[in-house]
């Protein structure tokens, strides 16, 4: 049994549009350069999405509907997830900050926090807190 026969199709559908959403942010500058190309590939394969998938997804991101989390812990859930991806690949660099800059601008943080809010993430995932202490302590800085 593969992982992804585990998961529902509307979780792989949400799984799809999250990543397609993604894929819209990184195009939002026009082009996808090499460092986003390669953080879209780790993030297909960590969303269990396959290669034609993907490749669909990165011919039209628009064809997939766009489900902005709506409350605020989801917003906190999705930014906690694709933090962890980009830690756990030990790939935080200068351009994958400003990938997770825009993509936290796309969950609706606002722009004037946004940076200090996925540096903060990323030094929580240093600590290797589990959601819960993630969405606290984040909470805990707007306060």
């Amino acid at each position: 049994m593969s992982i992804s026969d585990l998961y529902s199709s509307g979780f792989r559908e949400r799984n799809r549009d999250h990543f397609a959403a993604i894929v819209r942010v990184a195009l939002s500058d026009g082009a996808i350069n090499d460092s986003e190309r390669a953080f879209i590939e780790r993030l297909a394969k960590n969303l269990d999405i396959h290669e034609g998938e993907m490749n669909e997804v990165l011919e039209d991101p628009y064809r997939f509907p766009v489900n902005p989390p709506v409350s605020y812990d989801q917003r906190l859930e999705r930014l906690y997830d694709i933090a962890r991806m980009v830690y756990v690949d030990k790939i935080a660099d200068e351009d994958e900050m400003r990938i997770m800059i825009r993509l936290g601008i796309g969950l609706g943080f606002t722009p004037a926090n946004v940076e200090f809010i996925i540096k903060k993430a990323m030094y929580l995932l240093s600590l290797n807190v589990n959601l819960e202490t993630f969405k606290e302590e984040i909470k805990h800085m707007n306060r």
